[in-house]
């Protein structure tokens, strides 16, 4: 990742032919907001002095008590190479401060600062690695979405039978234009559903990279004619999109997770990282999976995880460690979803493992064989528990964890289950074609 200073940007800005600056940030739901303006207004933006309305942003303040400021992440400059290349657009993620200079509680990325500030007083750098799923979709003569997406391709398959290889292509190309590091691209499980995998970064890099991708996505989407969405399960009987979250703790350099004497290579602080993370997973659900539409991906049957269990290796478990060992070994959730706020989601993810570690918890047992086939009464004798099966009751379940809950501070969550359960309310009065086609005619 670059450093770069005022005069950096600035040199940039003017040698570049950059005209517009996009002032990004998020809601709590995740949503990308930003303020656009002209170079002619680069030192006031880099002063810090750039205002908002935080009333009309979900979320954030009260009418009576709406100003804030934007204050830039100078090290999140970037140039978007999708827009004209004259007179350039040039964007920055920014902080959320109040008039008296002080962090906004309620500002999503001063969350996870707040949780790594945490991490960072007890020795530790916390690195994190997505891996992001998506579907791409026609679009019909308007522009909008259809759930058509002219694509038989499975897992791993190539053109001409999977249609999205060259968007793939050109969304890679231009994500490493900004810096990201592409690992990997490929055609998912599902009919139009694709996975592009960039390189682990310190978790706030992460998910301001998260945030990005998205856009990304679906702007280069948007211009083939497409439409990409990271909704969860966005076709019945088939796959969903996950974003499974590889998490790693680095003291003095050295991943605290590798020990080449414990049992599966595992220290004593990996253990209890899982545990702690099994402890308040079923807390920490209503974040990482946050639409009434992500519980219809936490099923069985279609390779989501949704009971709690780690394993080495069985990626029917919510948490799995993959093979490599030494400075790559990892912990891996599986239950998260694309549609989350990624500075909330990485953060409470960030505090369940620091408190098992705190605590000393020690996980249960490893699950080495396919939970998805075994009986209710298999799962119960060997203490598996499930997750939430829909949005109430994960929103519930956060609102009875204590460290979840603190970890996303008073006014965060108190705005956010608020807005959960309009969420639900709203869904669960409404009619729906299944509800028609089923009940109609028979009764």
């Amino acid at each position: 990742m670059k450093h770069y200073a005022k005069e950096d940007i600035i040199r940039i800005v003017n040698e570049e032919d950059v005209e517009f600056i996009r002032l990004q940030f998020t809601d709590i739901f995740g949503q990308l907001k930003n303020v656009a303006v002209t170079r002619s207004q680069i030192e006031k933006v880099l002063d810090n002095k750039i205002m908002i309305d935080g009333s009309s942003i979900e979320g954030f303040t009260r009418i009576h008590e709406s100003d804030q400021y934007l204050r830039p992440d100078l090290d999140t400059f970037a140039i978007l190479p999708w827009m004209p290349s004259t007179r350039k657009t040039a964007r920055l993620i920014c902080n959320v401060y109040n008039p008296d200079g002080t962090p906004f509680v309620g500002d999503p990325r001063y969350v996870l600062r707040r949780a790594l500030e945490k991490a960072e007083k007890l020795g530790y750098t916390f690195n994190v690695g997505p891996e992001m799923e998506f579907f791409l979709f026609e679009a019909d003569e308007k522009g909008l979405p259809t759930a058509r997406t002219a694509d038989a391709a499975s897992y791993f398959d190539m053109a001409p039978i999977d249609h999205g290889g060259d968007v793939r292509r050109e969304i890679c190309l231009m994500l490493e234009e900004m810096g990201f590091e592409i690992e990997a691209s490929h055609h998912e499980v599902a009919e139009g559903q694709h996975e592009i995998d960039f390189k682990y970064a310190d978790a706030l890099t992460a998910a301001d990279h998260i945030s990005t991708f998205r856009m990304a996505v679906k702007t280069i989407a948007q211009s083939r004619g497409l439409h990409a969405t990271f909704m969860p399960k966005p076709v019945f009987g088939i796959n969903g999109s996950g974003m499974h979250i590889n998490m790693s703790l680095f003291r003095d350099g050295k991943n605290i997770f590798f020990d080449p004497e414990g049992e599966k290579g595992l220290s004593k602080e990996a253990y209890s990282f899982i545990a702690g993370i099994l402890m308040h997973v079923r807390g920490m659900t209503a974040i990482t999976n946050p639409l009434v539409n992500s519980y219809k991906r936490l099923v069985p049957g279609y390779e989501a995880p949704c009971y709690l269990a780690w394993s080495a290796s069985n990626r029917s478990a919510l948490i799995r460690i993959p093979a490599a060992r030494g400075s790559s070994t990892r912990v891996e959730l599986r239950c998260p979803d694309p549609a989350c706020n990624p500075y909330l989601a990485i953060a409470v993810c960030l505090a369940a493992g620091l408190d098992g570690i705190e605590q000393g918890m020690t996980p249960p047992a490893e699950i080495t064989e396919n939970i998805f086939t075994m009986t209710e009464k298999e799962r119960k004798s060997h203490g598996i528990d499930s997750l939430p099966g829909n949005l109430l009751e994960a929103v519930e379940l956060l609102e009875q964890d204590p460290l979840i809950t603190g970890t996303l501070g008073e006014h965060v969550c108190r705005s956010y289950v608020s807005g959960k359960r309009r969420e639900w309310d709203e869904y669960r009065t409404r009619v729906t074609d299944w509800e028609l086609k089923r009940y109609m005619i028979v009764y």
